[in-house]
């Protein structure tokens, strides 16, 4: 499927007299994924913004100021192409099935972009909203035949595989997935303790708001590092919590302080894969609000991460998977304000993702009613402008 794919390379000013590829000296690279994420999701993200805060019609997000084509990674086995097909083609560079997790349609395992990276020299990360062991971060750290075998995923993210230890930090959510099936809140279907034999490998675990704010926003981090702050996935940016849970852009910014000083004196670099997750969740959930909020939330991050690559030696690329959800957007209707323009005032008064509000049903027959209803309001709110 076609998606947005954005790419920029650091210090591009920076003279060089050597013509050799690939290029000698030290490089960082970070890939960035807006997963689920398609033009229109862009589209309602700019608007949206623009009618909230009162901005002019020219002004635009931070990604589509480096917006420059797009990338194809359809399914071998659908039309319709899942994040594990989507980051297959990413990390292998190679198509296969929806639900394959770095394997070929034949079930052989394809090295990934990471695990080629780290056997190169280089430190490796991974930084997500969802689970750790979702679709997307799985592709570049392990290899099963289908996405949900989260739990062997986690095994492997630590190195259980025959390559060994890959990854050297990983941020997100999905803490069930390491927990022995002994405790509360693990979801694995055996009693490994996954968290203490990362802990006996050297890895510092963190997992709640207070730990990670003792890393010092990457100061000092000693690698390998795990933080799983979160269950499963961590909440839609529009109900998370700061005094609880952190941003993809505070994680962002720990993974690239603690890479960068972890291969301060290393000849090589590292690479760092950053996912704004739930993007996707959103839309397979038609949830506006959530998707608007949550593509705000990569688009601060995709600015972060473009102000370091620039006063570094790194190349940033940033692209989707695929689109979800099927989002279309409003038609102008020729009265003194659009729909849309009232559909946006409508999303900013919603506070929380409609999963959670009471109101909206799960049917999809109650569901289409209730969006009906919600439309008579939007056209009394267009009335009442009109007045």
């Amino acid at each position: 499927m076609i998606a947005v794919a954005i790419i920029c390379a650091g210090m591009i000013n920076k003279p060089s007299s050597d013509a050799s590829f690939p290029p000698k000296g030290k490089r960082n690279v970070v890939f960035m994924v807006s997963d689920g994420m398609g033009p229109a999701s862009l589209h309602l993200t700019r608007s949206y913004r623009q009618h909230v805060d009162g901005l002019p019609w020219g002004e635009t997000l931070f990604l589509d100021k480096n917006l420059i084509g797009t990338s194809r990674t359809r399914s071998t086995s659908s039309l319709v192409t899942d994040s594990a097909a989507g980051a297959t083609a990413f990390s292998c560079g190679l198509k296969s099935y929806n639900g394959a997790i770095s394997v070929l349609p034949d079930g052989s395992p394809c090295g990934t972009v990471l695990e080629a990276a780290k056997l190169a020299g280089y430190m490796t990360g991974l930084v997500v909203t969802t689970r750790i062991t979702d679709a997307t971060p799985a592709c570049f750290s392990a290899h099963v035949n289908l996405r949900s075998e989260e739990g062997r995923i986690a095994e492997q993210q630590l190195g259980d595989y025959p390559l060994g230890q890959m990854v050297d930090l990983m941020l997100g959510g999905g803490r069930c997935h390491f927990l022995a099936n002994t405790t509360e809140e693990s979801c694995r279907a055996d009693s490994r303790d996954l968290i203490g034999e990362a802990q006996r490998k050297g890895f510092k675990y963190v997992n709640d708001r207070a730990s990670f704010d003792k890393l010092n926003k990457g100061k000092g981090v000693k690698l390998p590092l795990l933080g799983l702050f979160a269950p499963t996935d961590i909440p839609y940016e529009i109900d998370r919590l700061d005094k609880n849970y952190p941003s993809l852009d505070e994680m962002a910014e720990v993974a690239l302080t603690a890479l960068e000083a972890a291969t301060k004196d290393s000849e090589q670099g590292f690479f760092l894969m950053v996912e704004g997750s739930r993007i996707d969740h959103a839309g397979h959930g038609n949830d506006p609000a959530a998707q608007v909020h949550e593509v705000l939330a990569y688009d601060k991050t995709f600015a972060r991460v473009f102000k370091w690559v620039e006063k570094h030696d790194a190349v940033l690329v940033s692209t989707s998977d695929h689109e979800t959800g099927g989002l279309a957007m409003a038609r102008r209707k020729l009265l003194l304000s659009s729909s849309f323009e009232v559909f946006c005032l409508v999303l900013k008064r919603t506070t929380r993702d409609l999963s959670r509000v009471p109101l909206v049903p799960s049917s999809p027959r109650k569901r289409i009613s209730f969006l009906r209803i919600l439309g008579r309001e939007i056209q009394g709110l267009q009335r009442k402008r009109i007045e």
